[in-house]
């Protein structure tokens, strides 16, 4: 059992292997089983992506903001390159994935649902989703074209001058601070649609 629990592709097969014998298990009591043919369930399908692939992404915009970046000052900077050659670029790794596969997987969640046009354009009755929508766009695009540049040459992977390195570390972080404001209304607004809207 502990061998499962000592590979993280180990322990992500394992927590697909439990989700497969509960839905056997519910589907042997209720008589129910997952209709995969059908067109709900795989909305249903690419909602649970969307969801996980979010908790990645913003769970790890949490960790630099409310973790990594206010602890840096107290780490002796003997040991600063652990994080910054280490944990950081695979963070970092992850984070802008997890921003590609929500925004993939949401795009993709809106046009099997039929209501991508009225989100993006804000029609009446689609404001919650679309705003969080174009919330998550603009964070996705932040991600990758601000956060990331940047932080490439913050933590050396680009080689730059002592000024630019600063100067791009206050870059994407500046902008990681303004993906965690964009988050609290982003998900205020993805969960309001599911309860109604406003």
């Amino acid at each position: 059992m502990g061998a499962i629990f000592q590979s993280l592709g180990r322990t992500i097969v394992a927590g697909l292997v439990v989700l497969v014998v509960i839905l056997i298990i519910a589907g042997l009591g209720t008589g129910s089983w997952v209709p995969v043919g059908e067109h709900a369930w795989w909305a249903f399908f690419f909602r649970w992506l969307h969801v996980l692939s979010g908790v990645m992404w913003i769970g790890l915009l949490w960790y630099f903001n409310f973790v990594q970046t206010p602890s840096m000052p107290q780490i002796p900077d003997e040991q600063k390159p652990a994080v910054s050659k280490v944990i950081a670029p695979r963070a970092l790794f992850w984070f802008r994935w997890g921003a590609m596969s929500t925004i993939v997987t949401g795009l993709i969640l809106a046009a099997m649902m039929g209501y991508i046009g009225q989100a993006l354009s804000l029609q009446k009755g689609y404001h919650a989703i679309g705003t969080g929508m174009w919330l998550g766009a603009i964070m996705w695009f932040n991600v990758w074209f601000i956060i990331w540049p940047n932080q490439k040459k913050a933590l050396g992977i680009v080689q730059v001058s002592p000024e630019e390195k600063a100067a791009a570390a206050k870059k994407a972080g500046m902008t990681s601070r303004i993906n965690t404001m964009l988050s609290i209304p982003m998900l205020f607004c993805m969960v309001a649609q599911q309860n109604g809207g406003f």
